[in-house]
């Protein structure tokens, strides 16, 4: 009988309940280094127009729009637009269903 490399542990009964489909989607968003970064802009100033993006990562348009089209479907960030620009924000009530989702595991 081999030694278990991990201390036994007592199961324990869950305290929210966790959609883990939809957990998954959100951690996939989060799971790039400019994701973040742009998440992180967005929570700090509220919102921010998409021209101003590019002075959080410095990469190509093109990617930074590809990097918000996956904030966006996963709901961690909200678009508005008006005549000629798109204004972002970071859905609030989004982002707290992931920080419980992740405190649930």
């Amino acid at each position: 009988m081999s030694k278990s490399c991990c201390p036994p542990t007592t199961p324990r009964t869950p305290t929210v309940e966790i959609d883990v489909d939809d957990l998954a989607r959100m951690c996939k968003a989060i799971a790039h280094p400019a994701r973040i970064r742009l998440l992180r802009h967005l929570i700090d100033y509220g919102d921010c127009y998409f021209g101003s993006l590019a002075d959080v990562v410095p990469l190509a348009p093109s990617t930074i729009s590809n990097h918000v089209s996956i904030l966006q479907e996963a709901g961690l960030i909200e678009g508005s637009s008006d005549a000629q620009r798109v204004c972002y924000c970071v859905n609030r009530e989004r982002l707290e269903q992931l920080k419980l989702a992740v405190g649930a595991l």
